[in-house]
């Protein structure tokens, strides 16, 4: 006899949970859900601790899993199956209202110490967001990243220009202090002194957009996006098969606009990977006549390369003689026991300060964090 369906109750409960879950950045299938939803029916619904290992059993296969899971767990049962009457088929499982990933954060309401009620706040879908892989984004929290970055603070390492500026302490300055003693007859009531002024260095941004970096793209540009609308001295280009700079289309502060005009001057969008080639343009174009030297290049990639790895370690050299420091970007750093096997991520990693991976906001956090410092090794 053929196997009984789940029930639907059952089932989509089970379905919802399994959102949360992937809102939470835990891939679950719908093969694993339907077994969750099976385990269900075999169980008493109205015991937490049933419920809980069942979903433990059937939707986790990992260690790292069971922390994400347990929050979920919390925050999409926490007044489910310990309220719910004994009785198996009649139990029903809170589901949530709302099916979008970037959920309102959650509130409990529990008694306080004068046996009032106090509301507390359990779970924060931002933090969520903020730790989930790029490539598991939905449109909704693409919107959110939005807003995430906005509050982002990007600028350039400072660095100390020839220019000088009024100062409490520093080089004396006899014009301002003479300018000053006319004011009280001739006499020097106060000294006037200056220093060298600092200002954010350049920041150049090469983002690759081939096929192989297509999960992470889209979350890559809107940093270079927040970069160049943030008022400091940043520049945008597009690696693949060749060099597009776009630092023009991503100026509009409008972030879905601003995508959509980088997207049409990059012709190469999810094609193939020439980091060399691309490379030596920017350095012969761009980056020895001005534009690399005494800046923080930042390189997003994943360093696979189809041309000659021997032309990307060359222009590496370059760029690291020019700029002030440079950074890789790989997202797939964050994979578990990555090793930098890829030809030409291994021919670039010897020029390199600084290395990260780029695949959650808070990796981008890191980043801005490493543009704006300062060189450890003292270099210009």
């Amino acid at each position: 006899m053929a196997e009984e369906e789940p029930s639907h109750r059952l089932l989509e409960a089970a379905v919802a949970f399994g959102r949360v879950l992937r809102g939470a950045g835990l891939s679950v299938g719908t093969e694993r859900l339907v077994g969750f939803a099976r385990a269900l029916e075999e169980l008493d619904v109205g015991r937490r601790e049933d419920v809980y290992w069942a979903g433990r059993i059937t939707l986790t296969s990992r260690p790292e899993d069971v922390e994400v899971y347990d929050r979920a767990f919390e925050v999409f049962w926490e007044r489910g199956a310990e309220e719910a009457p004994p009785r198996r088929r009649e139990a029903e499982l809170r589901i949530p209202e709302s099916e979008d990933s970037v959920m309102p954060a959650k509130e409990t309401v529990e008694p306080d110490e004068r046996g009032e009620e106090a509301v507390g706040l359990r779970y924060s879908p931002v933090e969520v967001l903020r730790k989930k892989d790029f490539a598991l984004y939905s449109p909704e929290e693409f919107a959110e990243l939005q807003r995430l970055l906005a509050d982002l603070r990007l600028s350039g390492a400072l660095r100390r220009t020839r220019r000088l500026e009024p100062a409490r302490r520093g080089r004396h300055d006899p014009r301002r202090t003479m300018r000053s003693a006319m004011r009280t007859g001739g006499e020097t009531v106060r000294h006037r002194f200056r220093r060298a002024k600092d200002q954010p260095r350049r920041v150049v941004l090469l983002c690759d957009v081939s096929g192989s970096m297509a999960p992470y793209s889209r979350a890559l540009l809107r940093f270079l996006h927040a970069g160049v609308i943030s008022g400091g001295r940043f520049e945008a280009f597009s690696v693949g098969t060749r060099l597009t700079r776009i630092t023009r289309e991503l100026s509009t502060r409008d972030p879905d606009r601003a995508l959509r005009q980088a997207t049409g001057a990059v012709r190469d969008l999810s094609g193939g990977t020439r980091l060399g080639d691309a490379l030596k343009e920017f350095v012969d174009r761009w980056g020895q006549r001005g534009m690399a030297r005494g800046a923080v290049v930042v390189i997003l990639s994943d360093g696979w390369d189809r041309g000659d790895v021997a032309v990307l370690a060359e222009q590496m050299r370059r760029i690291r003689r020019l700029a002030y420091r440079v950074i890789w970007v790989n997202p797939l750093k964050a994979t578990p026991g990555y090793q930098p096997l890829a030809a030409g991520m291994a021919a670039a990693l010897p020029y390199v300060d600084v290395f990260l991976s780029g695949h959650n906001f808070e990796s981008l956090e890191e980043l801005a964090r490493a543009v704006a410092a300062a060189a450890e090794n003292g270099r210009r």
